[in-house]
Order: C-alpha cells, then sequence, then structure tokens
C-alpha cells in the first residue's frame, strides 16, 4: 500500500476477515466441539486419518478423487498458502482484485506479487493475455513467476467465472509453467447452483492445479479455523506436499482436536450441516439481490453476486458528490461508509485493487443483526429481506447510496 499512518490513514496492512455469516452456529457442530473438548492436544501436522478421509470423501464427491496421502489440513487457509507459497519458490501472480489475505502471504516471505487484471464478466481469475503479458515482463526484468492465485467463486467480486474464462486462464499459467493454487473457499456458497456452472481449475489440468479450501467458507464458523488442500498426482505433486508438511511443521500449524471433529464432521456432510449450508446460501443470496438492488439506483456500479457472502461495489461515477465529503481513493471511501453505514465496508485498496478506485466490498452478513432468535428466523423465513430487523438495514443502505446520487447530481457541473 501506498497510504501510511502518518498521512492519516489508519493501518494500512489491516486484513478484512473473510465475509462471516453472521448466524449462530448450527447446535449439531457446537455438540460435535463440545464432546471433543476434553481432548487437550492437536492433529498431527497435517492432519490426522478421519480427517483427512473425511476431506477425501468430500472431494470425490464433486467429481475429485484424492488419496489421503496428496490431501493437507491446516488451521485455515492462510497458513496453507503461506507454505505453498515458501515451498513453491519464485514470484506470485494474482488477479486484481483479489482475497486480502493471498498478497500478505507472499510479501512476509520476501517473494513479489503481481496482480493481473481480470475479463469483463467476472473476478478471480486473470485474463489469459494480460497473464501471459505479465509473465513476459517480470521474466524480463530478471523475475522467476512460479505461481498463479485463482478462484472460481471469488472473493470480493462474488462472480462466479465461467468454464471458459477458466480453463484460458489455466492453459495459459500451465503453458508458462506455472502451478496453479485454486481457492475453492466460497465453492459452496453459490447462490442459484442449478443454473450456474462451475468447473474448477483441477478439474481441467488435474496434474498442475492445488486446491485449497478454508471451511470457514461454508461448513464452519471462521473462528474454528481448519483447511484442506488437495495435491495432484504425480513425482512433482509428491515432493511439493513433503514440502508443504516441512513448512507447517516449521510453523507448528496444527488442527486443535476439538475443531478437527468438527471439521471432519461437517465434511461428511450429514443432513444437518447440508440442510442448514443450503438455507444459509439461500439466505444469503437473497439478501445480496436485496443490496444490490438498493446501491445500483444510485448510479454506483457492481456486478450482481453470484456467490459467497458479499457485494463488491465500484463509486466511480459518484465521485464528485463523493469529492464534497472528502473523499478521494478507497481508503477514504472506506472510513466514510462505515461511518455511514455503521457497518465494515473494506476499501479495494485492501484486495490489491487500485488505492485511486473508489470500490468497496460490502458484507450481507453485517446485514443481518439481531437476536439469535431473530437470525434463526431469517433463515426460515420465505421473505427474509421483509423482516424487520433486515428490512431496516437495507433501508439504511439505500438511504445512505441515494444520498451519495443526490450529492453527486447537486455537485455535478454544468453543461
Amino acid at each position: 500500500m501506498r497510504r501510511t499512518d502518518p498521512e492519516g490513514h489508519g493501518p494500512v496492512r489491516f486484513g478484512p476477515p473473510l465475509p462471516a455469516d453472521g448466524l449462530p452456529v448450527l447446535p449439531e457442530l457446537s455438540a460435535v466441539l463440545a464432546a471433543a473438548a476434553p481432548l487437550a492436544g492437536s492433529e498431527p501436522v497435517g492432519g490426522g486419518p478421519a480427517l483427512l478421509e473425511a476431506a477425501c470423501a468430500y472431494w470425490a464427491r464433486r467429481g475429485l478423487s484424492a488419496g489421503p496421502e496428496r490431501v493437507v489440513a491446516a488451521p485455515g487457509a492462510p497458513s496453507l498458502l503461506l507454505a505453498l507459497t515458501a515451498a513453491l519458490g519464485g514470484d506470485v501472480l494474482v488477479p486484481r482484485p483479489c482475497a486480502a489475505w493471498w498478497a500478505p502471504y507472499a510479501r512476509l516471505l520476501g517473494r513479489p506479487v503481481f496482480h493481473v487484471g481480470t475479463p469483463a464478466e467476472c473476478g478471480g481469475v486473470p485474463d489469459p493475455y494480460a497473464l501471459l503479458e505479465t509473465v513476459r515482463r517480470v521474466r524480463d526484468e530478471g523475475g522467476d513467476p512460479r505461481l498463479l492465485v485463482l478462484s472460481v467463486a471469488d472473493d470480493p467480486t462474488a462472480t462466479v467465472a465461467p468454464p471458459e474464462a477458466v480453463h484460458e486462464a489455466v492453459e495459459a499459467a500451465v503453458g508458462e509453467g506455472l502451478h496453479v493454487v485454486s481457492d475453492e473457499t466460497w465453492r459452496d456458497t453459490v447462490h442459484a447452483p442449478h443454473d450456474t456452472v462451475l468447473i474448477g481449475p483441477a478439474e481441467m489440468l488435474p496434474e498442475r492445479v492445488t486446491v485449497v479450501t478454508d471451511l470457514a467458507g461454508a461448513l464452519l464458523p471462521p473462528g474454528w479455523p481448519a483447511a484442506v488442500a488437495r495435491f495432484p498426482e504425480g513425482e512433482v505433486a509428491d515432493d511439493l506436499h513433503a514440502r508443504v508438511l516441512d513448512v507447517l511443521t516449521a510453523l507448528g500449524a496444527r488442527v486443535a482436536a476439538p475443531v478437527a471433529a468438527a471439521a471432519g464432521y461437517a465434511l461428511t456432510e450429514p443432513e444437518p450441516v447440508t440442510t442448514r449450508v443450503a438455507a444459509t446460501v439461500r439466505l444469503h443470496a437473497r439478501v445480496a439481490a436485496a443490496a444490490h438492488a438498493a446501491v445500483i439506483p444510485s448510479g454506483a456500479l457492481a456486478r450482481p453476486p453470484r456467490a459467497g457472502r458479499h457485494l463488491y461495489v465500484d463509486l466511480g461515477p459518484l465521485r464528485t458528490g463523493l469529492g464534497a465529503h472528502g473523499v478521494g481513493d478507497a481508503q477514504d471511501l472506506e472510513e466514510f461508509l462505515t461511518a455511514r453505514l455503521g457497518l465494515p465496508a473494506a476499501g479495494g485498496h485492501r484486495f490489491g485493487d487500485d488505492l485511486g478506485a473508489l470500490r468497496v466490498r460490502l458484507s450481507t452478513g453485517s446485514l443481518l443483526a439481531g437476536t439469535d432468535g431473530e437470525l434463526e428466523e431469517c433463515l426460515s423465513s420465505p421473505s427474509p429481506v421483509e423482516l424487520p430487523h433486515t428490512r431496516r438495514a437495507l433501508i439504511t443502505l439505500k438511504s445512505v447510496f441515494d444520498d451519495l446520487r443526490d450529492d453527486a447530481q447537486r455537485w455535478e457541473p454544468l453543461r
């Protein structure tokens, strides 16, 4: 980031957390965790047999075969990405924008990170021509690009990349000798799964893709850190798997035994878990659609959300009115909207976007304030956006954006 504390823009290395679902923990998950609470230890590095078998079965149900020897578990996806980056070496390429937690781990290792533009229709995957040009430029300047991180169901843009865009990006990456890490944290949160084709890179070129899934995306509360990685087949992947275990060992990155029990239970996808996941996805899809409908009439731009629990909004068309409030960049916008909405509004610069671009990620979980009873009512209601506690938050959102539209029109120069 170009901004620093002395310029009055706050801690520039702040990383917004994954968008939480804002709901009470599933009782069956709590019961499993409570039953395992007397276990004071942790899993072996990389995960114990039961957790790895559950992860293998989870991927098998999604068409990705894997044996336990090609799966690793860790306390959260960040530790997995850190280990993969350390094990692969070289420079890292990511889309612009990308998940807030991707780039810091490469920088922590002293690895350069290069952002690549995305296609017009989606985020999460790089435009193949931009990727090839970036790789060429980096190599011409003496760099050593080795790793591309992407996501088909994307944070922060909430888009789902079409299969052709994924295939072109992965083909370009593999053609240049890059290893691909596919972050599939949000795979199980697609809003219209029967109408959306989601095909991951590992289903296209399985020998060059490692899949990482943070269970906080759909299966576990974010405060229970657990994630799994699936490695490809072959000698190169075997070596990568071993080096990742070495790094996790050095980090002491073990999953706590009670969390591992809950993660293993969730990965087997029993009926209580699948029912809650479906209800949660349905709820956030409706809230995200309502939030999108609330901000678009103001003149702001946002792709329709297709996955996850968030919305990525471009307020560039409202720049004139925002300027009257002293908002000149994404950090200013973050502070301004967070204060106006009373909700977190992470600026696009947190996700590797241009500081000068007026973009924010809004979390739909923040719009679900209420008691546990009211939140449970949201899950079961056929019209959750009409419930009083949700409707109030959406009215506030619309009011703030309508005011910004009026400000922009007021300060628009006469023609």
